[in-house]
């Protein structure tokens, strides 16, 4: 694990509660563990580790969002996104082949739907000229893929894409 991995993964452990971990359990299903650390100490960890590691390139928030998505804790997948929304102008067409795989895997509106909405869209909207064009192949192609997950996130991607309701179901 690099120093980012375990300062993140450290922090989410450190700010766990057994409590919230099985409501989470219960609300979100035994796809995946919990820790237990809530929403705002996932996005105070990610802050706090992007200040310590300042000079993260493309490559070192990819491969890091990949670290954190690789061991199926909610919290630490959930840490993969936030990072992702934080430095979403570092991100590039090339990156959607990742992030497909990301919502392929999430399997809750939790995960999925912020990856739709404040990750892929923003980084579509960025894009310019045969970028923009291969990133809009790629949304057409996820449009028409039987997996429910990745239909979804290309209609939430589109930039005339209503925004998912603030309490997001588990099921597309």
């Amino acid at each position: 694990m690099t120093d980012a991995c375990d300062f993140v993964d450290a922090s989410l452990q450190r700010e766990s509660s057994w409590l919230r971990a099985e409501e989470a359990q219960a609300r979100l299903g035994d796809g995946l563990q919990y820790y237990g650390a809530s929403v705002g100490a996932v996005r105070g960890t990610i802050r706090d580790m992007l200040r310590r590691h300042r000079d993260l390139t493309h490559d070192d928030i990819t491969a890091l969002s990949t670290e954190l998505w690789s061991v199926a804790v909610f919290e630490r997948r959930l840490a993969a996104v936030v990072l992702l929304q934080s430095r979403v102008a570092l991100l590039d067409n090339s990156d959607l082949t990742r992030i497909e795989g990301f919502v392929r895997e999430a399997q809750l509106g939790e995960l999925a739907d912020p990856l739709a909405t404040d990750v892929v869209r923003p980084l579509i909207a960025g894009l310019e000229g045969q970028a923009r064009a291969r990133a809009d192949v790629v949304l057409d192609r996820w449009a028409g893929d039987p997996d429910p997950w990745l239909r979804r996130a290309a209609e939430l991607s589109r930039a005339d894409a209503p925004q998912p309701p603030a309490r997001r179901s588990t099921t597309p």
